[in-house]
């Protein structure tokens, strides 16, 4: 146990040392949880304000500005994560992504690194039921037809509000979050993670890019 503000008592992180020098430290059993969007930000789409706020009490400006004042800048990332546990008592999850947008922010990441690797978002709104748009991930034939893709390993899916899945090259995986937007308008936001650099998730970005749009047209036809 360690001090956190107000003089409580704060379980410290569960850091471990990585083997490759460019992501020092991992944080181990994150919670699963459903975010929301911001549309655009300096480095791209990122969690919006009302989801911050929501869980760690704060938006983001304001976080910039308090890791500003503590001399970020100059910290590690595992500096940074522990000050805001420690000092701020801010989870383990949000811990993570709060130290990985700061550092995006302040241009000392890449757009897309986190600490286990590279990850990229896309979504689409599709004018068609939800259901319909979670069956063309869920079933290996329609997922085929679309996507060009086979081999992919669903480990874990709630019918019509998310899935995780191995990605073919059995390294990188997928989160997908499908979100009702009316009653014939959904939308689908695909996450794939920990691609081994920049370049791949570029190359990765754009891939899902172009798929998702042909899974709009398929179903919107």
């Amino acid at each position: 146990m360690v001090n956190g503000k107000n003089g409580k008592a704060v379980t410290p992180l569960p850091f471990t040392i990585h083997p490759y020098p460019l992501f020092p430290f991992t944080i181990y059993h994150l919670p699963f949880t459903k975010v929301r969007y911001m549309a655009t930000s300096k480095t791209g789409p990122r969690m919006s304000d009302e989801a911050v706020k929501a869980k760690t009490g704060k938006v983001w400006k304001e976080w910039f500005s308090i890791l500003d004042r503590a001399g970020a800048k100059k910290m590690t990332h595992q500096e940074i994560a522990m000050y805001l546990h420690t000092g701020h008592e801010v989870g383990p999850w949000w811990t993570q992504m709060v130290t990985v947008t700061y550092e995006q922010e302040r241009g000392l990441r890449d757009k897309h690194q986190r600490p286990d690797g590279y990850q990229i978002s896309v979504s689409r709104t599709i004018d068609a039921p939800i259901a319909k748009i979670f069956k063309s991930f869920a079933n290996e034939k329609d997922r085929t037809a679309w996507l060009g893709e086979e081999g992919l390993v669903v480990r874990k899916s709630t019918p019509n509000k998310t899935m995780r899945v191995t990605w073919n090259d059995k390294k990188t995986n997928l989160e997908v979050y499908f979100y009702l937007k009316g009653d014939e308008k959904s939308q689908v936001v695909v996450q794939h993670s920990k691609l081994a650099s920049e370049k791949s998730a570029a190359g990765m970005k754009t891939f899902w890019a172009k798929a998702l749009d042909r899974l709009k047209a398929a179903l919107e036809k």
